[in-house]
């Protein structure tokens, strides 16, 4: 089995591509394994080329999947075969919604051939929901996090990747947010991030010499993640 799987499923306004990337122990211990949790990655803006495919939002689902999540990066109204028309964040915070609620009930996986035999979809509505989002998509994920906050349905945990504060309103998120920049980013200005951060009390973790991209950067970025998730439980390898 593949670690990564395209699927598709119906969003609020049609069909909504994503790709689902599983952790190498639900690929090789079929019945057996449950993972840690589920995650879901949200990529930058797709009106200046942002997809699921974006080398961030790759490295962010592949940390999740090392540390035992099955992860979901969804593409955003009008990207790739995903429905619907860009709608600035609002449409797309409720396609996220949409996306949480498909991977929280256990009938969505059922039509994916590539999990027969799997136990642990039958329990995916107990399992934890971690959230990441890179510029475009840390905004978004912002107000999904919020929302689902209002509803006492708040996620594990959010990681925020080249938050886009100088572009938009980026909600205020929880404490113990993950929020990691580049120290010489010239699309989203840290000083922006630390004017957004400071009246939260929120730590920022600057990664040196990288740029919005994070070029040559991205084992930074893995290595953050998984010292966060450092001496957390870890998954049980066993079903219930």
């Amino acid at each position: 089995m593949s670690r990564t799987i395209k699927i598709n499923f119906q969003g609020p306004v049609g069909l909504i591509e994503a790709s689902l990337d599983l952790p190498d122990e639900v690929r090789h211990a079929p019945g057996s394994y449950r993972p840690r949790g589920i995650a879901l990655v949200a990529h930058p803006h797709p009106l200046l080329g942002g997809t699921m495919d974006n080398k961030v939002a790759q490295t962010l689902a592949r940390t999740f999947a090392q540390l035992g999540y099955v992860t979901l990066r969804p593409n955003f109204r009008g990207v790739g075969a995903t429905e619907g028309v860009h709608d600035d964040g609002k449409g797309e915070a409720q396609d996220l919604l949409a996306v949480i609620a498909w991977m929280k009930d256990p009938f969505s996986w059922q039509g994916i051939q590539e999990l027969e035999g799997h136990a642990w979809p039958q329990l995916v509505d107990e399992l934890p929901l971690a959230m990441a989002g890179f510029s475009f998509g840390s905004y978004v994920s912002s107000y999904v996090v919020k929302e689902l906050t209002e509803k006492n349905e708040a996620p594990e945990r959010l990681i925020m990747v080249g938050s886009a504060t100088s572009k938009w309103d980026v909600a205020p998120v929880p404490k113990d947010t993950i929020v990691i920049h580049g120290e010489v980013d010239d699309v989203i200005p840290l000083t922006s991030v630390l004017d957004w951060a400071r009246p939260q009390e929120l730590t920022v973790q600057v990664i040196p010499g990288a740029d919005h991209f994070f070029h040559r950067k991205l084992h930074c970025i893995r290595d953050l993640i998984v010292r966060a998730w450092h001496g957390q439980p870890t998954p049980v390898n066993e079903s219930k």
